[in-house]
């Protein structure tokens, strides 16, 4: 589980593109400390496994269904790449839960100045996802934990603060570029519930336990 807060710019060194899926390898410092072979990474919100450790790099290998729902398979050498490890029992959970389970990619389609180094993020969003956003709610963007300050239509905005800006990759994107996104676990237990239950009648306390909640 991680929390998505970002704690560190990864420089993705090298993609290999094999017969099936792809293995890259990131260049880092902060999140190599403490890490061992088989540890889990969130690498643009993405959760991997970090192999093959090097002294200040570590490699992962993306099955085809990853390269599919995530922009991983969009990066190059030179890249930029969120990083942050699971958090640990004793951690704080700063940003919200987070798993690492892309549901989809939005399309980035501007970050423009508020001023004083604040920005709007604004991402068009598949319609399956709508469901799962609402207005104040969390969302992991490319493994960013973001409050939602906008529904317009299928288009998401949040507010962009300047150590978010600082210290994560989203200022390198241009338009049309594909950002990870990742709901809300909760919203999507709420929204399985609710398809659960029959809505004809209003939704009450025994309705509940009559399903078991």
């Amino acid at each position: 589980m991680f929390t998505g807060i970002i704690e560190e710019l990864g420089t993705l060194e090298s993609v290999q593109t094999r017969s099936a899926g792809a293995r890259l390898k990131v260049r880092c410092s902060t999140v190599r400390q403490d890490m061992t072979e088989g540890a889990s990474i969130a690498v643009n919100g993405v959760c991997l496994t970090a192999v093959d450790l090097e002294t200040a790099s570590f490699s992962a290998d993306l099955a085809p269904e990853t390269l599919l729902r995530t922009n991983l398979g969009d990066l190059r050498a030179g890249s930029r790449v969120n990083l942050e490890r699971p958090l640990s029992p004793s951690g704080r959970l700063s940003g919200h839960i987070v798993q690492g389970h892309v549901d989809s990619t939005g399309e980035f389609l501007a970050l423009d100045s508020l001023g004083d180094q604040n920005w709007w993020l604004r991402i068009r969003v598949p319609a399956e996802l709508d469901a799962f956003l609402v207005y104040k709610g969390s969302i992991a963007i490319d493994g960013i934990s973001l409050t939602v300050a906008s529904l317009e239509s299928d288009v998401l905005s949040v507010t962009i603060i300047p150590h978010t800006f600082r210290n994560t990759s989203l200022g390198a994107y241009r338009t049309g570029a594909r950002v990870n996104l990742e709901c809300d676990i909760l919203a999507k237990h709420v929204e399985k519930l609710l398809r659960k239950l029959d809505l004809k009648s209003p939704l009450t306390v025994e309705k509940l336990r009559e399903n078991g909640y």
